[in-house]
């Protein structure tokens, strides 16, 4: 019997419902897998499909092409390898969230998925069933368990699978990103290597998805958590580990271990690539976005050009009489530091004509908020059009504090088809502009250096729509309404918990009306990179109409 099996990683980039073009990414793993001498070459859960697919798996010709694709996987790869891939499985009534093994032009082996996560942005039980726990499948010198995903988070199959014979687990996985998710994972798969006392593989997809980053970090444990293989994190990677036998069972040979990045580079490349992916998945080449001369947008202009390319970005300022000459300079020379396109566009023309319209209407009211919210509309109408016309994606520039409280026009700054920072709190803007300035990484396509102005960073932030105004006019100071959001979203912390932690019963409750009267505003904003455990859309899922209020 052989002392040695190799196994194949393939840590790659599915794109939901591109059934063809994953096959052809597994077929692709599959031959690199054959001539490095591999015994399994192993993709991640649902590769075949993508991941999440939501309510499109419910489909019945969808399945069908899917299971179409398997059968020519089967014999496209059947002489080589075994290849381990994912997909869905019908049962009768029943549809799993499955994976299979084929060797010699059919499935040896497949495991269903037993523990279907129903939580944050998962809804597996409401598309799949479960079976009964599963054995290990046999590999020829070892035999193998491969839980799903989640069935590694609970020692529950883990243990069933090892308890049957298995001398390897080998965990397939669609595990979307949140800030410092690996350390939680990490633990997690420690745990079970501690449990069943035997190795365990931990193979991630990256790329991005809707709202979801896929940021890989597959690994590769040995008995006592001992770290034998680290992938990178976000970029696709390939990697041929070996297992060998040993009086104390099976060990997997050390390999390269890459370096785990820091939160706030996790957290900008989490960005990066759900805008890139949102653009190349979706068709799109090019993005324009209107660039105010503020922290919001300086960021999200250096994101789309490291994402893909300063070329393939244009900037338009679009004045008006209350814009400051520092924002006009600071708008220009964010553009010229990155080196992307930057027109400017006047609103006041379109703003005087609006105004006249509206005047016999109006006539005897006070201006306030609607001619605010008229200067923000008339520049979505403007940057629509452009994106109309040149076919660029139209990118929306609010932050996760602004999306909060509805401190943004709906049909207005918040138009647009993607949000690269919707799920930045404006503080945290602050640091990642730092990051961005102080950083440079090969993945980055923009230059290095400072791109973000450093007087953008140290200026009060102002949606300039009336003289002399600041964001503190209307909002408290962002690290007191970070700290409130913070407890009050992210933490589902009551009022009263928010004023023992300190802060001012009347603000909190401020903020608590604005962030529950604000969900219409969010109901129809743009996507955008989930960076945490509670982003609005499937995180936190509230109604729209909500007559609620903590008064504890």
């Amino acid at each position: 019997m052989t002392d040695r099996f190799r196994v194949t990683l393939a840590q790659l980039n599915p794109s939901v419902g591109d059934i063809a073009g994953n096959a052809a990414k597994a077929r692709d793993a599959w031959a690199k897998g054959r001539d490095a001498g591999a015994d399994l070459v192993m993709l991640p859960e649902m590769f075949l499909v993508g991941y999440q697919t939501q309510d499109l798996i419910l489909k019945a010709a969808f399945e069908r092409d899917a299971m179409a694709a398997l059968d020519q996987l089967m014999a496209d790869c059947a002489d080589g390898p075994m290849l381990g891939i994912g997909g869905p499985m019908r049962e009768g009534d029943k549809l799993r969230n499955a994976y299979f093994i084929l060797k010699g032009g059919k499935v040896v082996s497949t495991t269903r998925k037993y523990f279907l996560p129903n939580f944050n942005v998962f809804d597996e039980v409401r598309l799949f069933s479960r079976a009964d726990m599963q054995g290990p499948w046999d590999a020829g010198p070892l035999r193998v368990g491969t839980p799903i995903c989640e069935d590694s988070w609970y020692p529950d199959v883990c243990e069933a699978m090892v308890e049957s014979g298995a001398e390897v687990l080998m965990v397939p996985n669609g595990s979307p990103y949140f800030r410092n998710k690996h350390d939680v994972r990490m633990n997690q798969m420690v745990a079970r290597v501690t449990e069943c006392d035997v190795p365990l593989v931990y193979l991630n997809m990256v790329g991005g998805q809707d709202d979801q980053v896929f940021d890989g970090g597959s690994f590769v444990l040995n008995r006592h958590g001992a770290l034998a293989v680290q992938l990178p994190w976000f970029d696709e990677a390939i990697a041929h580990v070996d297992f060998v036998r040993t009086n104390e069972g099976w060990v997997a040979e050390d390999g390269d271990k890459a370096l785990e990045p820091d939160s706030m580079e996790t957290d900008y490349a989490a960005m990066v690539a759900g805008l890139r992916d949102y653009m190349a998945k979706t068709g799109f080449k090019k993005v324009l976005l209107g660039l105010s001369g503020g922290v919001d947008s300086a960021i999200v202009a250096a994101i789309a050009a490291d994402a893909l390319g300063p070329e393939n970005v244009r900037c338009v300022m679009l004045p008006s009489e209350y814009t400051s000459e520092g924002s006009l300079t600071d708008a220009k020379a964010a553009a010229a530091a990155l080196g992307v396109k930057y027109d400017i566009v006047p609103i006041g023309a379109t703003r005087t004509a609006v105004t006249e319209t509206l005047a016999p209407l109006f006539e005897g009211l006070d201006e306030g908020l609607t001619e605010e919210n008229i200067q923000s509309r008339i520049r979505g109408l403007l940057l629509m059009a452009q994106s109309n016309k040149f076919g660029e994606m139209l990118l929306t520039t609010g932050n996760k504090s602004e999306v909060a409280v509805g401190y943004a026009t709906i049909y207005g700054d918040m138009s647009g088809g993607y949000n690269p920072i919707k799920d930045l709190y404006k503080t945290r803007v602050f640091d990642i502009c730092r990051w961005r300035n102080a950083n440079h990484r090969p993945w980055m396509k923009a230059p290095a250096g400072e791109m973000i102005p450093v007087a953008i960073i140290d200026k009060p932030p102002s949606a300039e729509l009336r003289d002399d105004q600041k964001d503190s006019d209307s909002l408290p100071e962002y690290d007191v309404l970070d700290g409130i959001l913070t407890m009050l979203v992210d933490d589902e912390a009551s009022v009263a918990d928010c004023v023992a932690a300190g802060y001012d019963r009347d603000v909190v409750k401020k903020i608590e009306h604005l962030l529950y009267i604000s969900e219409y505003k969010r109901f129809q904003s743009a996507p955008g990179p989930r960076l945490s455990m509670k982003a609005f859309w499937l995180d936190r899922r509230y109604p729209i109409v909500n007559r609620w209020r903590d008064n504890g």
